[in-house]
């Protein structure tokens, strides 16, 4: 009796973020592939593994590094617990990333869902600054580094670019007043923040009936006969997904040692120096525009176009198939074959032909590689959407899937290019010559 009072209250927990019932069609495993409950696996993981490694690591600069040297060496597995920690956060920003894509790709943002896209973008802006904040506390030469990257590229925001660097920082420079600000972001006030909107976001799924369900389920006259009660249909997929990725998880921290290099050295920079992988699409900007331009203008743009895209105003409501239709799909091919071979293209023009003088040597930087170049892209783009939509006589829900595929594409084949193809320099090479 005791044991059924238990699963009767465990399952009325859980029903008050999961919906009661769900679509038959959503749960493929190819309709979501679990993007969702694989985000909050990884952020229980980075939960438990932090809250150990809490006891052993010590916030300041002359004491962090011989802290996690000491957990790793002398704690029982404490390698591991380090290991677990470090590829969790990886994977859940790039799995947070793909969920956010999965999605756009498929509608999912649309009414009565346009509050939970919003609360999403706010979630991976969250998983972001969480792994910026974590990135600096094992004080070696690459953590260090990468985060004076990263303020650096703070500072080039016009007006308020000094003062988020000295509040961020604690100062003028990365220092001990640093590793406190980025310690009590990482463990305190982040990962409470990411509890409230978590909680809030899958509340704000249930209340939408789940996921966004097929259209083929939806004109279904049989539609109302489809659905299935959560527990145990989708509760026991859930479980099965999460329990494959925690098992992947502790192979790759078994495997592949988290990276601990030498010490911080202030005086001493490598090179190259690059921000963390997640920003280094951001440094490669750096190297094209102006620096206004890069970390503010064209960041500032996409971050707004994001945050509206569900507020637009659309000819057709396609939601709930991936790429929304046959067409769709198409398209997005197209767009993403095009940002593959231009976005590359570009590089090597701007790098080897165009050079540092910018399209109009000799102008003011401001103008010649900041808002003359910016004005061309905006004029591709722009062409690119008008184009392709009158190819392929394109609703313009499809259109604004087929842009964000380009842009989407563009800005990942800017982070390849960023982490594998820049050496010494940050110079193009090639990544056996790094």
């Amino acid at each position: 009796m005791q044991e059924n009072n238990k699963w009767t209250f465990a399952s009325s927990l859980i029903l008050h973020t999961r919906p009661v019932r769900v679509s038959a069609k959503t749960l493929r495993y190819t309709h979501t592939f679990g993007l969702g409950g694989m985000s909050l696996v990884l952020f229980m993981l980075l939960v438990g593994t932090g809250l150990l490694m809490i006891f052993v690591y010590e916030p300041s600069p002359e004491r962090a590094y011989q802290s996690i040297l000491f957990m790793q060496q002398e704690i029982l597995f404490g390698r591991l617990i380090r290991g677990v920690h470090f590829w969790s956060a990886n994977l859940l920003i790039a799995v947070a990333a793909l969920h956010m894509m999965r999605v756009f790709l498929t509608g999912a943002f649309h009414a009565p869902r346009q509050s939970n896209w919003i609360i999403g973008l706010s979630l991976l802006f969250l998983i972001l600054l969480s792994g910026f904040t974590g990135y600096l506390l094992p004080w070696d030469q690459i953590s260090y580094w990468a985060i004076t990257i990263c303020a650096e590229m703070l500072g080039y925001m016009p007006g308020i670019g000094q003062t988020l660097q000295r509040v961020i920082l604690g100062g003028t420079e990365i220092g001990s007043a640093t590793v406190i600000n980025f310690y009590a972001l990482h463990t305190i006030v982040v990962p409470l923040l990411l509890v409230a909107l978590m909680t809030w976001h899958f509340w704000r799924v249930r209340l939408s009936g789940g996921v966004v369900v097929p259209r083929d389920a939806e004109q279904d006259p049989q539609a109302g006969t489809d659905y299935v009660p959560f527990i145990p249909n989708l509760l026991y997929r859930e479980i099965a997904v999460g329990l494959m990725l925690i098992a992947f998880v502790l192979v790759i921290a078994i495997f592949f040692e988290a990276p601990l290099g030498e010490p911080a050295n202030p005086g001493l920079s490598p090179n190259p120096a690059k921000a963390p992988w997640y920003f280094v699409g951001l440094q490669e900007l750096l190297l094209h525009f102006h620096p206004v331009f890069a970390v503010f203008v064209i960041p500032l743009v996409i971050a707004i176009a994001m945050l509206g895209v569900p507020y637009l105003r659309y000819d057709s409501d396609l939601s709930g198939n991936w790429f929304l239709s046959p067409k769709g799909r198409r398209m997005a091919v197209v767009s993403a074959v095009t940002a593959l071979l231009l976005t590359p293209l570009w590089v090597w023009v701007d790098e080897f032909v165009i050079g540092a003088g910018g399209l109009l040597p000799g102008v003011a930087p401001i103008i010649s590689t900041g808002l003359l170049p910016c004005a061309v892209l905006l004029a591709g783009i722009i062409g690119f959407y008008f184009l392709i939509r009158k190819r392929f006589s394109a609703s313009k829900n499809e259109t604004v899937q087929a842009l964000f595929v380009l842009l989407a594409v563009g800005f990942a084949v800017l982070t390849v290019t960023g982490v594998w193809f820049r050496g010494s320099g940050m110079a193009l090479v090639w990544p056996w010559q790094t």
